[in-house]
């Protein structure tokens, strides 16, 4: 047997990968599949579970084929999209119904009701996240609701309820072993932060069977071993985290006060406020960043739902050629402070305005306004979207923010050098941009790699982080600021 080699098994919104990586978080091999989404009314998304289950485990073959190094493999990490949750049969092993997808919104008059009933504070109180569809409690209580004889088979002890994570698990484990990890329990509205343990006081409110759901593990722990039939031999899994809070992890934010936020279609931040659970006053979402010994950490997240999103509509709608790498070659020629700013409420605001009634919007238009000051306007207002989250996370959260705090960057839009400059330029924050963009597989790797003794500590494995070039800000604090007001100015004009 050679050098150790964990597997990372990514399960995305839009794809199931597998990626080898060496204990210096170097890649060694990967394989992926796409991954289709049913959208079967308005506000409805759904994925097939069981075609989950068969990438998951496709793609852990190739990979490990790929690598040629199937001996060395010591222990399996699991990352997977948050809050998108099934419901199956105990006895069989089947799906009782599509799985519902995070971005679905079915159970918007469900969460509105509760809001209405005033259960809103109690719910953030227990579970550090807002009444929302976005999250699986309604989820769940829907498919109870609406698939026949599910409520009474659940009652029955028939029903497994759980995230993509803890459905994998299951399949990976021939059905012997029903568990999540302490992240992707922290993003159901069911879960005690603070206690750790699943709320009696959620399970009632969202009428959940307490029999349904998995065992809560460390992000670091034994999930039992693979069916052999799948490696050729049983694998431990010793890693599972949320997708965002693997990246946390990925991007080594270990310590209280580092933060790092993910640019893809929307853009995720999380800030570690180490042991110490600050409740947002700022409509942010308190979230768990890690369990590892039994030691909870704790993030504050925000959401922004169109970030890379809006770049694309560049191209999609306004015609601009050339993809992203067009659309920033063209906002590059934009006339210094051409006062251009755009909202791209598509899909209404996340936080920290929380409005899905807002919608898009451009202001500051002179006659020599152009196609270059739109497209300047754009991706600047992903940088804008970033500060209002900063500005938030400072105040809810002064502890954690400290002399020489930086912000670490992933995703598509972090492989912009120039947009990355923007970004520090507008936050006023110091930037650091990822040389390895699958931070969330990566750190899935490192908590399996913690979980099979590999790492001795949190720190040593997040020094296996990719190399980041570091970003100052060059611009000047006045320009900083005059963007950042004009932004605050055209905010309020999009609220729903």
């Amino acid at each position: 047997m050679g050098d150790p080699v964990i597997v990372a098994l990514d399960q995305g919104t839009t794809s199931t990968r597998a990626i080898l990586f060496d204990t210096k978080g170097q890649a060694l091999a990967e394989a992926g599949r796409p991954l289709r989404q049913g959208y079967p009314a308005d506000g409805w998304v759904e994925h097939d579970a069981d075609e989950i289950w068969n990438a998951a485990a496709a793609v852990l073959r190739e990979a490990v084929e790929k690598s040629g190094r199937s001996a060395d493999v010591v222990a399996i990490g699991v990352t997977n999209q948050r809050e998108t949750v099934v419901v199956w049969d105990k006895a069989t092993g089947r799906p009782i119904a599509p799985a519902i997808v995070w971005q679905d919104r079915r159970t918007a008059d469900d969460c509105e009701r509760m809001k209405k009933a005033g259960r809103e504070e109690r719910v953030t109180e227990i579970t550090g996240l807002l009444l929302d569809p976005y999250f699986s409690a309604t989820k769940i209580a829907w498919l109870l609701r609406e698939t026949p004889g599910a409520r009474q088979k659940a009652e029955r002890g028939e029903l497994l309820a759980g995230t993509m994570d803890s459905w994998v698990i299951w399949k990976l484990t021939g059905g012997k072993v029903h568990a999540t990890d302490a992240t992707n329990a922290s993003r159901t509205l069911l879960f005690d932060i603070g206690r750790q343990e699943w709320s009696d006081e959620m399970l009632e409110l969202f009428d959940v069977p307490a029999a349904m759901l998995p065992t809560v593990l460390d992000c670091a722990g034994d999930y039992g071993e693979t069916d052999a039939g799948i490696l050729g031999r049983p694998v431990p899994i010793r890693g599972v985290a949320g997708d965002q809070q693997a990246a946390l992890m990925g991007q080594g934010c270990v310590r209280p006060g580092e933060m790092k936020a993910t640019y893809g279609t929307g853009c995720f931040m999380l800030l570690n406020t180490g042991t110490k659970k600050s409740i947002s006053r700022s409509r942010l979402l308190t979230t768990v960043a890690a369990r590892l010994g039994g030691k909870t950490t704790y993030a504050l997240e925000g959401s922004i739902f169109v970030a890379g999103a809006a770049i694309q509509w560049l191209g999609e709608e306004l015609g601009l050629a050339g993809g992203p790498q067009g659309a920033e070659a063209l906002a590059r020629t934009a006339k210094p402070d051409h006062g251009v700013v755009l909202v791209p409420a598509f899909t209404g605001l996340g936080a920290p305005w929380w409005d899905p009634d807002a919608r898009g919007g451009i202001f500051g238009l002179t006659r020599d306004s152009g196609r270059a000051e739109i497209a300047a306007a754009t991706f600047d207002a992903c940088a804008l979207q970033t500060r209002d989250l900063i500005e938030a996370m400072r105040a809810d959260a002064p502890h954690a923010f400290h002399d020489g705090a930086e912000l670490r960057i992933d995703g598509g839009m972090a492989k912009s050098a120039w947009f990355s400059q923007r970004l520090a330029d507008l936050t006023g924050l110091p930037v650091q941009r990822a040389s390895y963009h699958e931070t969330t597989a990566l750190g899935a790797a490192l908590f399996a790699g913690l979980g099979a003794g590999i790492f001795s500590s949190p720190e040593e494995a997040a020094s296996a982080r990719p190399d980041a070039e570091s970003l100052t800000p060059v611009a000047a604090g006045h320009e900083r600021e005059t963007a950042y007001a004009r932004w605050l100015d055209a905010v309020p004009r999009v609220r729903g």
